[in-house]
C-alpha cells in the first residue's frame, strides 16, 4: 500500500495544494513549526479517522475555521488506485472510500495499517499504565478484528456499569458482571499471548541497537490474572461490589491491567536513563512493525517524526536496519540533519517544507 497523493484543506497550517507522494520513501525537511508534523498527522488521520496528537477533531481545523477536508489517493494491495476522503464539519466526521461512506471506523483501521514514531512515545515506557495498555491494545487491534470488537464491547459495558454504580442502580450490576467477565476473560487471554510473542521480538531488538546485554523484558499483569473462568470473575466482582460502590467506579478488570518493562525484575522506568528510555520507546514501535507483519503478513505505512536526531550514528544505523519492513515511509528532518541524504534511496521524494508549503528539495 502506497499513497500517491495527499491533500489537506483547512487542516492545521497546511496549504491546500495536492502533494505528490508516489514513492516508497518521502522526506520532509524544514525547521520547527513549518508543517512537517502536521502533514504526518494528516496522513494518520486519514488512515485512522483520528489524530495521534489531539483527541478533539475540531482542534485540527485551521485557526478561525470549524471544518477541514483530507483526501488521499493510494495504490492498494489489489494493484488498483483508490481514493480516501475524510471530511469534518459541524462536529461530524465523514469518511469516504472510493466514494462509499464508511460507517464503522473499524473498516478504516484495517484498510491502511499505519504506525507513527514520535517524541511522545516515551510515555509508553515511563508514563502511566494507561499509556502502555493503549499501545498494546492498538497493536493487537491492528491485526485482530475480534479483539477490537471485544474491547469495544467491554468499554461500553464498563461505562454502563460505572453509570449504574453512580446512579445507585445496584440491581443491574449482576447482569453487567456476567458480560464484563465474558469479554474481559477473552481480552485477558489474548493479551497474555500477545505479550509473550512480543517479548520474543522486543528484547533482542533493544540489545542489538543499544549494543548491550541488558536483561530487558515485557511483563503482563492481569487484574483478573488469578482467575481462569467467567464464574470466578463474577464471584470476585460480587465480593468486591461494596468497594466499587465506595469508590464509585469498577475497581478491577482488564481496564486496570499493567504492562511492565522490566530489567532484572525491576521496573525499567525507574532504573533506565532518559536515553535508554527514549531508545526503548523507539524499539517498541519497531517491534510493533515486526509483530504486525508476523501476525498479518502485511507491511505497515510508517510515519517517523524527528526522532532520529536523538540517536548517535551507530545506534541510528542499527535502528534503521531493523525498520525496513514498511510499505511506505514518511520521515521528517530538521535542515541541519544533513545525514537524511544518505538515507534516501534513488527513487525517494525530498520536500522542503516552509509555512505549510511543499517544494522539491534542491541539492
Amino acid at each position: 500500500m502506497v499513497f500517491t497523493e495527499i491533500q489537506a484543506v483547512q487542516f492545521r497550517n497546511l496549504c491546500p495544494e495536492a502533494v505528490p507522494v508516489n514513492k516508497r520513501q518521502v522526506f520532509l525537511i524544514g525547521s520547527n513549526g513549518q508543517g512537517k508534523t502536521n502533514f504526518l498527522e494528516a496522513i494518520y488521520t486519514l488512515c485512522y479517522g483520528s489524530s495521534f496528537r489531539s483527541a478533539q477533531m475540531r482542534e485540527l481545523a485551521q485557526h478561525g475555521q470549524k471544518a477541514f477536508r483530507l483526501s488521499g489517493k493510494y495504490l492498494g494491495e489489489d494493484g488498483l488506485l483508490h481514493s480516501l476522503v475524510l471530511e469534518f464539519q459541524d462536529t461530524k466526521r465523514k469518511v469516504l472510500l472510493d466514494g462509499r461512506e464508511i460507517k464503522d471506523r473499524k473498516e478504516l483501521i484495517y484498510n491502511i495499517p499505519c504506525i507513527v514514531f514520535s517524541h511522545d512515545d516515551i510515555a509508553f515506557v515511563r508514563g502511566e499504565p494507561e499509556q502502555r495498555r493503549r499501545f498494546f491494545d492498538q497493536t493487537m487491534s491492528m491485526y485482530d478484528p475480534l479483539f477490537f470488537d471485544d474491547m469495544r464491547r467491554y468499554r461500553g459495558l464498563l461505562k454502563q456499569r460505572n453509570l449504574a454504580i453512580k446512579e445507585g442502580r445496584q440491581s443491574l450490576l449482576g447482569l453487567y458482571d456476567i458480560q464484563l467477565a465474558k469479554y474481559g476473560l477473552a481480552i485477558q487471554g489474548e493479551r497474555e499471548k500477545a505479550v509473550a510473542e512480543f517479548d520474543q521480538i522486543f528484547p533482542e531488538m533493544y540489545r542489538k541497537v543499544s549494543n548491550s546485554d541488558l536483561n530487558i523484558h515485557l511483563e503482563y499483569q492481569g487484574s483478573w490474572g488469578s482467575f481462569s473462568t467467567e464464574d470466578e470473575i463474577v464471584d470476585y466482582l460480587e465480593g468486591t461490589r461494596q468497594r466499587d460502590l465506595n469508590m464509585q467506579t469498577t475497581t478491577s478488570g482488564i481496564h486496570r491491567d499493567r504492562f511492565n518493562i522490566t530489567v532484572d525484575e525491576g521496573l525499567f522506568s525507574q532504573i533506565g536513563s532518559t536515553g535508554q528510555l527514549r531508545l526503548a520507546s523507539l524499539i517498541l514501535r519497531t517491534a510493533q512493525m515486526d509483530f504486525f507483519h508476523k501476525k498479518s503478513g502485511k507491511q505497515p505505512l510508517i510515519l517517523v517524526d524527528d526522532v532520529l536526531l536523538e540517536l548517535d550514528l551507530p545506534k541510528r544505523e542499527m535502528f534503521l536496519s531493523l525498520m525496513q519492513g514498511y510499505s511506505q515511509a514518511f520521515f521528517t528532518f530538521l535542515p541541519q540533519e544533513h545525514y537524511f541524504a544518505s538515507l534516501a534511496g534513488e527513487d525517494a521524494l525530498l520536500y522542503d517544507v516552509r509555512e505549510g508549503r511543499f517544494c522539491r528539495h534542491e541539492g
